[in-house]
């Protein structure tokens, strides 16, 4: 039996024809609506971050909403291209509530973790965090998940429920911070000498910072191998690691200048000879 495609054709022209529009018409809706949606969204964020009392934070996670709320908008105009009206789709989504729910609570989850982040503010954007075992700047804060970058151009993407129910350290969160470096010297060295030579480059840098707390320089430990000095300074969170690197190379070329040596360890062994071990 062979089937005649040509009046296969007839008999359904009109139905294939307008399913094709239909078609060709949700396609167009849709690629145009979430380029839309994008566009929308990275405006929300431009305008939000403009405004004095909205930070860069708010301004992210408000795009976002933005552009998940416009693509449930796309996504039920092209059903309705097809004949299926918003209160059938209401209709048919109400009764896939629990199924969905059931199966998709880790990404649930994260949306209310990151509600709660934009509550409390653990960390906002462009802070240096720990969080879920991963430590890197918070790049971004969306509806589901935290984007951190590490100091080497890793980029993490941690959920954000990982990233509000562990321990977070935010490295960022105090305008200052405390810088501690521990420098050795030999025991043969002049301990005062060694402290005036750590105070005058301390004291030489504008970035050290008297409060909370003057500099703190005092002999702390007798080490195996040194006598160790401790230092503690106070600067903006901003200085640390720069303060703290040009402290150690600074203290290092003073140390060298002035007879100051930073010993290495080292072991040394005390052998009788066997005679001597016999007679006693």
């Amino acid at each position: 039996m062979q089937i005649d495609f040509a009046d296969l054709w007839e008999q359904h022209q009109g139905l294939v024809i307008g399913y094709g529009l239909k078609v060709i018409g949700a396609v167009l809706l849709l690629f145009i609506g979430l380029r839309v949606a994008s566009v929308i969204s990275n405006q929300v964020r431009i305008q939000a971050s403009k405004r004095d009392n909205i930070d860069a934070t708010l301004a992210s996670f408000f795009s976002s909403i933005v552009q998940w709320a416009l693509v449930a908008a796309v996504v039920i105009a092209c059903l309705q291209v097809f004949g299926v009206q918003a209160t059938s789709f209401v209709a048919i989504l109400g009764a896939l509530t629990l199924a969905i729910g059931l199966s998709m609570q880790g990404a649930l989850g994260n949306i209310a973790s990151g509600v709660m982040i934009m509550i409390f503010r653990p960390f906002k954007l462009g802070d240096f965090v720990q969080t879920a075992g991963s430590t890197g700047t918070v790049k971004d804060i969306n509806l589901f998940q935290t984007v951190l970058s590490t100091p080497d151009g890793v980029k993490i993407i941690v959920p954000n429920g990982e990233a509000i129910n562990g321990v977070i350290t935010n490295f960022s969160g105090y305008e200052k911070r405390r810088c501690d470096i521990t420098f050795g010297i030999d025991y043969t060295d002049d301990m005062d000498k060694a402290i005036s030579l750590i105070s005058e480059v301390i004291n030489a840098d504008p970035r050290v910072l008297r409060d909370p707390a003057e500099p703190f320089i005092k002999v702390t430990n007798l080490g195996d191998s040194s006598v160790d000095i401790s230092t503690r300074t106070w600067c903006k969170s901003s200085d640390l690691w720069d303060m703290k690197f040009d402290f150690i190379k600074k203290v290092k070329e003073s140390f060298d200048a002035n007879g100051i040596s930073i010993p290495y360890p080292h072991t040394t062994i005390d052998q009788k000879a066997p005679w001597k071990s016999a007679a006693n």
